[in-house]
């Protein structure tokens, strides 16, 4: 397995994180190896005047970048440490698997007296439900360490590279990079698709990952076939309509 190790400092201008983001999206994105991806997050320091004075352009390079990172087909994991802010909580809420740290502050992106609303508001609803996140966003102050981990928003407490390779390592010998981001995406539509409209998507996947297992246990005997989107597609296209009619 093969580990990208990045450090983003939050305190760089958005530009360069951009920047940043998009050439370890490249380097990942070309590798043939199975892969993960460790950000190690820092420099977020107490300011919570987030992104400053750019360009609304700016800002959605920016946002693209953080969706290009989180719709990797490759483990990503996150650490956190002190005060994780603007950038950094964008970030870190983009990933899979997030670790903090002991004294670990999630501290929420306020102008003015208000939440900025980039992205980071979109994925504190996908991840807590509108009516927590409602609390948060209009009430709330910092999150501490505790309540990250009592929300979910913090997977693992941890003070080091360390635990996050170990993490990497473990989640990355139990799915292939297709697999976890055909999860990832399951896992994502699930919060607004219809039931109808989830049905083929997930008889799609579990077409492929019947594929992928007679493949496995057929390795030693004889070739199977590569579970392909096309073939996949085409079973839900004969099978869905009966499935969905029996179901109503």
């Amino acid at each position: 397995m093969n580990s990208n190790i990045a450090e983003i400092d939050a305190a760089r201008p958005l530009d360069e994180l951009t920047a940043t983001v998009q050439a370890l999206c490249d380097e990942v994105e070309s590798s043939r190896a199975k892969t993960a991806v460790v950000l190690r997050l820092v420099g977020a320091g107490e300011n919570r005047q987030w992104p400053g004075d750019v360009s609304v352009s700016a800002v959605n390079r920016w946002e693209r970048a953080v969706r290009r990172l989180e719709k990797l087909d490759a483990i990503t994991v996150a650490v956190a440490a002190e005060s994780c802010a603007g950038p950094a909580l964008d970030l870190l809420l983009a990933t899979d698997f997030r670790i903090g740290a002991t004294g670990l502050r999630l501290v929420l992106p306020v102008n003015d007296g208000h939440f900025w609303p980039g992205m980071a508001l979109y994925r504190l609803v996908r991840h807590l439900g509108a009516q927590r996140a409602r609390q948060i966003v209009m009430w709330g102050a910092d999150i501490t360490l505790g309540r990250a981990v009592g929300l979910g928003l913090i997977d693992e407490v941890g003070d080091g590279i360390e635990e996050a390779l170990a993490t990497a390592t473990a989640l990355t010998g139990r799915l292939s990079n297709r697999e976890t981001a055909l999860r990832r995406q399951l896992i994502a539509e699930a919060v607004s698709a219809e039931y109808d409209e989830a049905l083929g998507l997930h008889l799609a996947a579990c077409d492929r990952e019947l594929r992928r297992l007679r493949a496995a246990a057929g390795a030693g005997r004889t070739e199977s076939p590569e579970p392909t989107d096309e073939a996949s597609a085409a079973v839900v296209a004969d099978t869905a309509p009966q499935l969905t009619g029996a179901v109503a």
